[in-house]
């Protein structure tokens, strides 16, 4: 790491370069007092005017750039002044001769052999400053390293790259970005001496002024992989760096908007702070938009515009002034709550920035759309984990038909990730009934495209990974289906016995979501299941050597025994004795599934022996 962690203090850079200038003028004194070792300390003296000379120009060079990267300058200024004190201390005590004085002071040669070595390496230092900043003006980045760093070179290497970011021209900024990326690659101790060093942002200021996409494809390549912990995620969000990504989200070419989204993705996923931020940042819009790029979207849509459909208006109207589309957008919408009219702004900006890269959207390559797309779906994915308020955002952008047609149209990475978004609002909409009543209603054009592509998925894709992810979510909304929907049980009985033991749990953990108590349509749901003849599958799946198999159907045959407790296909599949098997061989350790057992064989004990109470189903 640098040498000089614990010297930055609170000085300016000029007056950190004017102290070792005034050491270089006292010791040229000293020199000219000196009565002992005097042709020690005139080489001491020439050392030190080669030394002066240099830090002048330090001080043209930075008074005169507006944009300074101080680091290097800091460390190197701070040591040669150190070495600078060493030697005026050394020559100051060659001011008077005698043999007393000498032998008291204790000079030899050996001290100044010494000062001439820190003294070398400090203009070692100085010229590799000066050349650093040579390369600014005239081009190219330094690849040589300093004494000062000399064990450790990356360390001459970061601070070249950063000082060609910051100060350098357009060509060396790429180049320079490129190769902290390539630093970054894969080497945790080189993360963290680019953040130490101030990295971040130069980085966050390439990626932001999109003079060349290239270079903001090298800086956003960098922001990447440093972003592979929690604590450098929260150094980029303390850098201002989420509502700058979210802007270069809107208005980048597609290149740029593919690396960012997967950055937007990254974050969010490490750090729950700034999962929440990109949500106040209204980042879920431009995914959205970007995600339904050639995607038509037939819904009639009567809420608040969603970004894509802005754009669209704005290209229909793309001769008139910006000013006027903008008027006319306020005046549309004059009638809305404050957040309202804050977020008919933000598309208004938004959609004026956009048509700044439209030709190049329209002529971009078919692979950079998909794989763009592939980058949103997944930032949407990691963005809605967990988070109501973020399910909730796509949900009101027009989110879930586009998330359909995707599932409906694409394979592969796209089409799981739309579908694992799903997933996550779904098991939001599961734990927040306004949510779900208002969002996700079965008779709403969305969620119904929703539910026929997850019905879709059960029935026809014959991928375990996708089936388990479309059942999850057709049990995360079990609350949602009328008892009259019985076309969602049919698919998820037939995936009791499926062969992948893991889907066929999910069905299981899916259809106890239909049967639960907690579920007001749980004694038809309970009676449709056995209807389509899901007790036989469900007891081979109790048979299985799966403890989560057993464990989740117990759990599902329990609730059927509770609801349907008269049925004789439960009688003839013997449902009562596996339970008190269940009982005897210890399978039942969880407390509540032992009492949730007990009670489901005291009903089939009831109906089976022929005494049928008139009774409400089981509630607890």
């Amino acid at each position: 790491m640098s040498v000089c962690r614990s010297t930055m203090a609170e000085k300016t850079i000029e007056e950190e370069l004017s102290f070792p200038v005034v050491l270089a003028e006292r010791i040229r004194k000293a020199v000219e007092e000196a009565e002992s070792f005097k042709q020690e300390c005139c080489d001491v003296g020439k050392q030190v005017d080669a030394l002066s000379q240099m830090l002048r120009s330090a001080v043209r060079f930075t008074t005169s750039t507006p944009s300074l990267y101080e680091r290097p300058v800091r460390c190197i200024v701070s040591d040669v002044t150190k070495n600078l004190e060493r030697a005026l201390a050394l020559v100051r005590k060659c001011k008077h001769s005698g043999v007393l004085l000498r032998v008291v002071t204790i000079t030899s040669a050996a001290d100044f052999r010494k000062v001439f070595n820190l003294l070398d390496a400090s203009i070692g230092d100085m010229k590799w400053l000066l050349s650093i900043f040579d390369s600014v003006t005239s081009g190219g980045i330094v690849h040589s390293f300093s004494p000062i760093n000399c064990n450790d070179p990356i360390l001459s290497w970061v601070w070249s790259f950063l000082a060609s970011i910051q100060m350098g021209p357009l060509l060396d900024r790429f180049e320079a970005a490129n190769g902290l990326a390539s630093l970054a690659y894969d080497n945790e101790r080189n993360k963290k001496i680019i953040v130490e060093e101030g990295g971040v942002p130069p980085l966050l200021k390439l990626l932001k002024e999109g003079a060349s996409p290239d270079a903001q494809i090298a800086a956003a390549t960098a922001l990447l992989n440093l972003a592979t912990d929690q604590k450098r995620v929260r150094i980029i969000a303390g850098e201002l760096g989420i509502p700058l990504i979210v802007q270069v989200l809107f208005d980048s070419p597609m290149r740029v908007q593919n690396l960012v989204a997967n950055l937007v993705a990254k974050m969010a996923k490490l750090d729950p702070d700034a999962q929440e931020e990109f949500a106040r940042e209204n980042v879920i819009r431009p995914l959205v938009s970007l995600l339904s790029i050639d995607v038509f979207l037939d819904e009639p849509n009567h809420g608040k515009p969603s970004f894509h459909s802005g754009v669209q208006k704005h290209e229909q109207m793309e001769r008139k002034p910006v000013t006027t589309t903008m008027t006319t957008q306020n005046q549309n919408h004059s009638t809305h709550s404050r957040s309202s009219s804050s977020s008919s702004s933000y598309y208004s900006d938004a959609i004026a920035r956009y048509g700044h890269h439209k030709k190049d959207r329209e002529n971009e390559k078919p692979e950079v759309k998909l794989q763009l797309k592939i980058s949103c779906a997944e930032a949407l994915w990691v963005l809605s984990k967990g988070s109501l308020s973020n399910s909730r955002k796509i949900t009101e952008t027009r989110g879930l038909l586009c998330l359909a047609k995707l599932i409906e149209n694409e394979q592969g990475e796209l089409q799981h990730h739309c579908l694992m978004t799903v997933v996550e609002i779904t098991a939001a909409a599961e734990s927040d009934a306004d949510f779900r009543h208002a969002a996700l209603k079965t008779n709403s054009p969305p969620a119904k495209s929703i539910v026929e592509q997850l019905l879709r998925v059960t029935r026809e894709v014959n991928i375990p990974s996708l089936q388990i992810a479309a059942i999850k979510s057709i049990g995360s909304l079990a609350r949602t289906f009328p008892a009259r929907e019985t076309r969602v049980i049919v698919p998820l009985v037939t995936h009791l016995g499926n062969r992948n033991t893991e889907v066929a749990t999910e069905a299981a953990i899916a259809l106890g979501k239909f049967a639960c108590p907690e579920n007001f349509l749980r004694v038809e749901h309970s009676k449709a299941i056995i209807e389509f003849d899901g007790v036989p599958p469900l007891m081979r799946l109790l048979r299985s050597a799966n403890e989560s198999a057993q464990f989740h159907g117990l759990i599902l045959l329990c609730y059927l025994a509770l609801h349907v407790g008269n049925s004789k296909a439960l009688e003839e599949a013997r449902a009562l004795t596996l339970l008190e098997g269940a009982v005897r061989s210890g399978a039942a350790q969880n407390p509540s599934l032992k009492e949730l057992i007990s009670k489901a064989i005291y009903y089939l004990e009831v109906y089976q022996s022929g005494i049928h109470h008139h009774r409400n189903s089981y509630a607890p």
